[in-house]
């Protein structure tokens, strides 16, 4: 098996590729079996959008702050990890997003696109299904689109419902609804548009990011999953991605 290894800038994640290189050498990136990254969620989540659609699986080993995408870090037996690991694929969202000049901006998304207000006023949007007007004007701090893969990041946080990684579902999710007051999200079927509007996007400017991607004062963003791309995930088989959705939904 050749193995490539790749880490954040991080002293820890730093050593670590230092061992594992001695160790078990390093392939190149262009032509490997698997990559290994080492560090947290948020490099994962940027070896990810470097890979996409190149195929090769990416196996993450924990040297960061949080890890939940991550496996645990251990130097013994890795190709036997490896070679028992259980692959499961993400897709990302793709958000085209209109600014307030009409600029278009694209980016993609593995965990989420988010809506955020941009000064002390709360944000006031429209959101459409389907180019069906479904909510004429959301007043909150946000709005989010996660994936499966996101549902257990920012979405969670936002006290958004985990999908398992297989469910063929977005969660639209609002950060501090004040109107409608009882709106708590929805689940939308991943063959659906999501549209926003800013409403009054003067008084009430927003700002919209795509994973690490952030777009100044927009005016609408499209939100579409992307099916055509696909990242592929390794995780070891005793800990895999179902096991962990399974264990966060009994977290208290």
């Amino acid at each position: 098996m050749k193995i490539a290894f790749a880490a954040s800038s991080t002293k820890e994640a730093q050593s670590a590729l230092d061992d594992l290189t001695k160790r078990y050498g390093n392939a190149s990136k262009t032509d490997c079996d698997v990559i290994v990254a080492l560090g947290g969620d948020g490099y994962m989540l940027h070896t990810l959008h470097n890979y996409m659609n190149s195929g090769t699986p990416i196996y993450g080993m924990n040297k960061g702050t949080i890890g939940f995408l991550m496996n645990n870090y251990e130097k013994e037996g890795l190709p036997e990890r490896l070679e028992n690991a259980v692959k499961s694929k993400v897709s990302p969202l793709n958000m085209i997003a209109t600014d307030i000049i009409g600029e278009v901006h694209t980016a993609k998304a593995i965990n989420e696109v988010s809506l955020l207000r941009q000064s002390y006023q709360a944000a006031s949007l429209r959101v459409s299904i389907d180019d069906k007007v479904q909510l004429e004007s959301l007043i909150c701090d946000g709005v989010l689109v996660a994936t499966p893969a996101g549902s257990t990041a920012y979405n969670l946080s936002a006290h958004g419902p985990i999908l398992p990684l297989n469910a063929p579902l977005l969660a639209l999710t609002p950060v501090s609804p004040f109107r409608p007051r009882r709106w708590r999200g929805a689940l939308i079927p991943d063959s659906s548009k999501i549209t926003i509007d800013v409403n009054d996007p003067q008084k009430r400017p927003v700002n919209a990011v795509a994973d690490h991607t952030e777009i100044k004062s927009v005016v609408r963003v499209e939100v579409a999953l992307d099916k055509k791309s696909k990242a592929y995930i390794l995780f070891d088989a005793q800990h895999s991605w179902d096991d962990r959705i399974l264990a966060e939904q009994f977290q208290y």
